[in-house]
C-alpha cells in the first residue's frame, strides 16, 4: 500500500482566478452524498471517482513522466509499493526486467491484473520486510508515495551507480482534514516525512542525494461525499473512520461547504533522487 496518491482531478500550479464565494451547484442532501460515498469501491489507486468532487494541484516536476523516461532506459527496474500499479502502468515502455512489490492484498490483485500482461512481475509481501531480491539486482528503484522507505534495503538492491527515484508524501500532508476530525496533532509530527530527515536517512544508508525538491499543493473538497470517500480510501488519515462515528462532524462540514464553498486543505510532496556510489 502506498502512503497516498495524488488524489483527485489534477490542476497545474498556474495562478488561480479569484473564486466567487460559492459556485451554484445542484443541491444534494447530506444523506445522499454520504450514502453514495460509502458505496464506492476503495481498491487500488484509481481516484477517478473524485472527478467533479475534489481537485488537487500537481507537483511541478511531473513524476510519472520522469519515472517513465528512466524506466525505459534501465536494464533492471524495481517499483516499490506500487499500489494498484496504475502509475507504473502509465509508462509506455519498461526495462527488460521490471518487478513491482505491494503489500495490500486488494492492490496486489489489481496490480497483477494490470501489469502481468505487460511482463511485469508483482511480488506480494509485507512492506516492512527485507526485500526478496539479491544484492545489486537493479540499476533503478522507483516508488510513488511509499509508506516508509527502507533506505538500507534500497541501497542493498541497487547496483553501484544505480538510482533511487521517487515521489514521497511530505510532513503534515492534508492535516487540515486530519485536525478537523481529530483535533490538533502533536507538534513532533511536523518532522515526520520531512525531506531533510529523509535526505539524512538516505545518506546514512550510503546513498548520495542528487536532487531533492518539495512543494505544498492546494486541495479542494467540493462536497462531503469527497471527504468521506477520501477517508475511506486513505485509511491512515483518520484511523478507524466510519460515517457513524463522525456523523456530527461530517454534517457540520457539509453545512459549511454548502454555505461557504470548498473545504481547502494542502498536500505536501517531495521528489527525491539518490545515487549509489560506484561505477
Amino acid at each position: 500500500m502506498t502512503a497516498a496518491a495524488d488524489h483527485f482531478d489534477r490542476t497545474s500550479r498556474t495562478p488561480r482566478t479569484p473564486r466567487t464565494p460559492h459556485t451554484p451547484r445542484t443541491p444534494r442532501t447530506f444523506e445522499a452524498l454520504v450514502t453514495e460515498a460509502e458505496a464506492a469501491p476503495t481498491e487500488g489507486w484509481d481516484f477517478s471517482w473524485f472527478e467533479g468532487r475534489a481537485t488537487e494541484e500537481r507537483p511541478s516536476w511531473g513524476y510519472a513522466r520522469s519515472m517513465a523516461e528512466r524506466i525505459a532506459r534501465a536494464s533492471a527496474a524495481l517499483d516499490l509499493q506500487t499500489g494498484g500499479g496504475e502509475v507504473l502502468a502509465s509508462a509506455p515502455a519498461f526495462a527488460p526486467l521490471t518487478v513491482a512489490t505491494e503489500g495490500w492484498p486488494p492492490n496486489v490483485a489489481k496490480a497483477t491484473a494490470l501489469l502481468h500482461p505487460r511482463g511485469v512481475a508483482v511480488v506480494a509481501g509485507p512492506e516492512d520486510a527485507p526485500l526478496p531480491f539479491a544484492d545489486e539486482a537493479f540499476d533503478l528503484v522507483t516508488s510513488r508515495h511509499p509508506v516508509s522507505p527502507q533506505w538500507a534495503e534500497i541501497a542493498r538492491v541497487l547496483k553501484p551507480g544505480g538510482t533511487y527515484f521517487a515521489q514521497h508524501v511530505g510532513p503534515r500532508s492534508v492535516f487540515e482534514v486530519v485536525e478537523y476530525f481529530l483535533g490538533p496533532q502533536p507538534e513532533e509530527q511536523s518532522g515526520n516525512r520531512h525531506p531533510d530527515r529523509e535526505r539524512a536517512d538516505a545518506e546514512a544508508a550510503g546513498l548520495e542525494v542528487v536532487d531533492l525538491r518539495a512543494e505544498r499543493l492546494r486541495i479542494e473538497f467540493l462536497d462531503i461525499g469527497a471527504v468521506v470517500h477520501f477517508l475511506r480510501k486513505v485509511v491512515w488519515m483518520v484511523p478507524g473512520f466510519t460515517v457513524d462515528a463522525y456523523r456530527p462532524r461530517l454534517l457540520a462540514l457539509h453545512e459549511r461547504i454548502e454555505a461557504e464553498g470548498p473545504f481547502v486543505a494542502h498536500s505536501t510532496r517531495h521528489l527525491i533522487e539518490a545515487r549509489k556510489p560506484g561505477r
